[in-house]
């Protein structure tokens, strides 16, 4: 499971930093190395891009994971870098551009975009695997998420436009409901496809999202 990221257009990247002639880079080991959008390489092309832009660059990281605790030792390594920029670039998903904000108190910077959390289906072949709506029906569905693999989001399928197995927005693409047709064949669960999901709930899962553990369950994971 990775984060999708993309790079922002240089341009962009340009306007964030009007304010700043000092930066500090910061890629990710982890998903971002793996999407070839925030590694080593890709941090050492754009440190050489603003340098030729007339910035100033104190230095650069590539955090093991951005998104997690190492952010903090990472960072304290290069105090004396990141204290002398007057912004921070990040090449990591928006996760690890958050937590380095909770961390720092120069302005982080988003140098990507980041798309969805994806599946490997194969190497170098990354789909979107959940929507985190907060009601999973992947108990009916054999384990194929419909919100996500069909393109109308649909929870109750197919739609009229599937042809020969194929979405009619997409004809090169499967059919989501076909796909999970021909699972719950296979596991001889095919009643299931007759179960009726009522509309997504929205207040399910309100926004801010944020869940507080009880005491009891902080200890059983420490």
């Amino acid at each position: 499971m990775k984060t999708i990221t993309r790079p922002k257009p240089y341009e962009e990247i340009l306007q964030q930093l009007e304010f700043c002639n000092r930066v500090f880079i910061v890629g990710c080991g982890t998903c971002a190395t793996v999407l070839q959008t925030g590694g080593i390489e890709q941090v050492l092309e754009l440190k050489v891009k603003l340098q030729e832009s007339g910035f100033l660059v104190t230095g650069w990281t590539v955090i093991p994971t951005a998104c997690d605790e190492m952010t903090v030792a990472s960072a304290g390594e290069h105090e004396g870098a990141i204290q002398g920029a007057s912004g921070i670039l990040t090449l990591s998903c928006a996760l690890g551009a958050q937590r380095l904000s909770f961390y720092l108190d120069k302005p982080v910077l988003p140098g990507l975009d980041t798309l969805f959390i994806g599946l490997e289906e194969h190497p170098g072949y990354f789909m979107e695997a959940c929507d985190q709506c907060g009601q999973c029906i992947l108990g009916y569905t054999a384990g194929i998420c419909p919100i996500t693999a069909c393109h109308k989001g649909l929870v109750n399928g197919p739609c009229g436009g599937t042809n020969k197995g194929k979405c009619e927005v997409d004809s090169e693409r499967d059919c989501a409901f076909t796909l999970i047709y021909n699972r719950l064949k296979e596991q001889e669960r095919l009643d299931l496809m007759k179960h009726y999901h009522p509309p997504r709930n929205a207040q399910v899962a309100p926004r801010p999202r944020i869940i507080i553990l009880e005491q009891k369950e902080i200890e059983q994971w420490v």
